[in-house]
């Protein structure tokens, strides 16, 4: 059996920037083990699979355009939510199936998600806004993370707000000493190369330090949306290979907008 391969940058501002994703279309799921192999193969932070066939439970297609159902493994888990690597596979859709149309959807563990492509061929993603609960830093974290926090979050994932965009980038951490976290942990700050900067870390998932992170920030615009009295923001990911998105938080939605830059397409062949 042979299964197409794409390499896909998302959140992509030049060559060898962004997030890489890992695209591949099924004609039918295979076994979960089998994904997660795949998935621990490729050896990316996130490996989308995607079918045509929807599940009962997603009650049909949510308009004329096409619709997939969609599930994202790490090297090492399934995720409910995953931005980068469904910007990719919504770029790797339009560009290769559908290119007569400019939204795609997804059924995914996060229920209806939309990309649309814009004129100037950037893509947009649509995400459920979620919220941030204050919390005491926690000791075990802070130490692992080498920071000094202003304050910290709970939700899907920790937030340890720090003082500058210099904290950010200058954030040595020990994944060895990392405390149980139920996704990852993000360090951020109000930014200087953009209204906000992060970095993101889920040892615990398999991914030390994620490249650009888009579901961090259905996270990270509702909270510094209200921080910095605006809907719109630019955000800068500081990884090493570094991302940049354009944000909006419109009511209960996070609107993330950026390029994609196909690497690779190949062939995966599977035993019978």
């Amino acid at each position: 059996m042979e299964v197409l391969l794409h390499q896909i940058d998302a959140f992509a501002d030049a060559p060898f920037s962004g997030n890489p994703a890992a695209v591949m279309p099924l004609p039918t799921w295979l076994p979960d083990a089998l994904l997660q192999q795949l998935a621990e193969e490729n050896n990316l932070a996130e490996t989308a699979f995607h079918t045509s066939e929807l599940p009962q439970e997603a009650g049909g297609p949510p308009g004329e355009w096409p619709a997939y159902h969609l599930r994202w493994f790490t090297p090492a888990v399934e995720v409910d939510m995953c931005g980068h690597a469904t910007l990719a596979a919504a770029a790797q859709l339009i560009e290769d199936i559908h290119p007569g149309h400019d939204r795609v959807s997804f059924y995914t563990r996060s229920g209806w998600l939309h990309v649309d492509r814009t004129e100037d061929d950037e893509y947009v993603l649509d995400l459920p806004a979620l919220v941030s609960v204050p919390v005491d830093p926690d000791p075990v974290l802070i130490a692992a993370l080498g920071v000094t926090p202003v304050r910290a979050y709970t939700g899907q994932d920790e937030v340890i707000v720090v003082a500058s965009e210099a904290d950010v980038l200058t954030a040595a951490p020990d994944f060895g000493a990392f405390p149980p976290l139920s996704r990852g942990v993000v360090v951020t700050a109000a930014g200087t190369s953009a209204d906000i900067v992060s970095r993101f870390f889920a040892p615990g998932a398999g991914v030390n330090e994620d490249p650009v992170t888009g579901s961090a920030h259905a996270q990270l615009v509702p909270l510094w949306s209200r921080e910095l009295g605006r809907a719109s923001l630019t955000a800068r990911q500081l990884s090493r290979r570094g991302g940049t998105l354009r944000a909006e938080l419109a009511d209960d939605r996070v609107l993330l907008a950026g390029r994609c830059r196909r690497y690779l397409d190949g062939v995966v062949t599977l035993p019978d």
